[in-house]
């Protein structure tokens, strides 16, 4: 905070000297705009922020980007798209920014996203997971980093298959995000297990779950299985009544996110005992890419890294990799340098795939299980994005819907 303040401070001590917009241009900074939900969502972005905090730190300790500084000037938008895109003209307006990055939610992401667009402005989505910001809503100054409801789904699909359960009921929020789930869910088993019955369906209002009436609906519909797409304090209401209600017993459930440490840490010994899951077992990965990352940002942090901490540090590696690539912050360059653009992160090489402006970071997939009264993953393995996703051709009929 005070790093900000006196970059702030020095600004206004230019503009009160008379210094024109080239001359505050021409410093050696170049300039993050970052968007997110930090006080409606403080468990994922908490970390979410240390993450681009360190990559920050790395970066400008090994000179820079382009012989330049990287600063991320942050903005709150109260999980409100109206307030993202104020957010945005803000950022581009009044603190200069070159690029934009960030949000969280689907809906602001697609909201930024379509600013972006109208505003020729680069965009980096770190975690917004709809499948329209890169497939039907996909424009040419969106890119984004973390794998989307069809790759997370899809992920899971194989483990969903093989329990052979014919009648599944589906739980998710109803907004872009969770519908996007859904769908997928639905397509992809259907694909590979023609004869199952989807015989419940509940869409709960994102952050107002009524847990109690949701369980009772499923519970009434007597599944063989349940896809849950809930999250965040939503899905921390649902597990405790489920458990509550003997909802999960002799139930096989699917869950996307479930095992990411924001959740695993806050259920503790409330955390169901065999779900499959997407996750982040940072405590059991053995490869040298995230020993260091996890050796670092323990060292800076005194804490351990969630899912939002990856998120976080990838993203702006991932901006500072494409800016020296190209050479410049200028829009059109950023996207040509960003199409076919590699780097490594924690979770090993990724590519941003040219054909959707999709990152190939993957996920983890395991089973939850209560260890010493906390929630952990086990039996996980990577999953690499390259290996989930739809046909160039289906894309290509996708984003020719936007």
């Amino acid at each position: 905070m005070m790093q900000r303040r006196r970059f702030v401070g020095c600004a206004a001590a230019l503009a009160a000297a008379g210094l024109s917009r080239s001359v505050y241009a021409a410093t050696d900074v170049i300039r993050i705009g970052e968007i997110n939900s930090y006080k409606a969502l403080p468990a994922f972005l908490e970390p979410y922020r240390k993450g681009m905090d360190l990559a920050v730190e790395q970066i400008n300790a090994a000179g820079g980007v382009l012989g330049k500084t990287l600063e991320v000037v942050t903005r709150d938008d109260n999980a409100n798209p109206g307030d993202t895109v104020r957010m945005a003209q803000q950022l581009l307006s009044r603190e200069k920014v070159d690029v934009l990055a960030g949000n969280f939610l689907s809906n602001t992401g697609m909201a930024l996203s379509d600013f972006a667009k109208q505003r020729r402005v680069f965009f980096l989505a770190g975690e917004p997971l709809t499948d329209k910001l890169t497939w039907e809503g996909g424009n040419e100054y969106t890119f984004r980093l973390r794998p989307g409801t069809y790759m997370q789904t899809a992920m899971l699909v194989p483990q969903a298959a093989a329990l052979n359960k014919k009648r599944w009921a589906l739980v998710y929020p109803n907004y872009e995000y969770g519908q996007a789930a859904a769908t997928a869910f639905k397509r992809l088993l259907r694909e590979r297990q023609p004869d199952v019955e989807f015989v419940a369906e509940l869409a709960t209002p994102f952050g107002k779950v009524d847990a109690g009436s949701t369980v009772q609906a499923l519970s009434d519909a007597k599944p063989d299985a349940i896809f849950n797409a809930l999250f965040a304090v939503d899905l921390i209401k649902f597990v405790r009544e489920g458990n509550t209600r003997g909802l999960f017993k002799g139930r096989e459930v699917v869950s996307l996110l479930s095992g990411e440490p924001e959740y695993l840490d806050t259920l503790k010994e409330e955390t169901p005992d065999g779900w499959y899951v997407t996750g982040y077992p940072w405590y059991s990965i053995d490869t040298p890419e995230h020993q260091a990352f996890l050796d670092a940002y323990q060292k800076r942090f005194n804490d351990y890294p969630r899912q939002g901490s990856i998120v976080g540090y990838a993203m702006i590696k991932s901006l500072g990799a494409g800016i020296q690539k190209a050479g410049s912050t200028k829009a059109d360059d950023l996207i040509g340098a960003f199409k076919g653009l590699s780097l490594m992160t924690p979770f090993g090489e990724i590519t941003y795939r040219p054909q959707d402006h999709q990152s190939t970071l993957g996920a983890y997939v395991g089973r939850t299980k209560q260890v010493d009264g906390k929630g952990v993953m086990v039996d996980f393995t990577y999953c690499d994005g390259a290996d989930f996703q739809p046909s160039d051709a289906e894309v290509a009929q996708f984003r020719s819907r936007g």
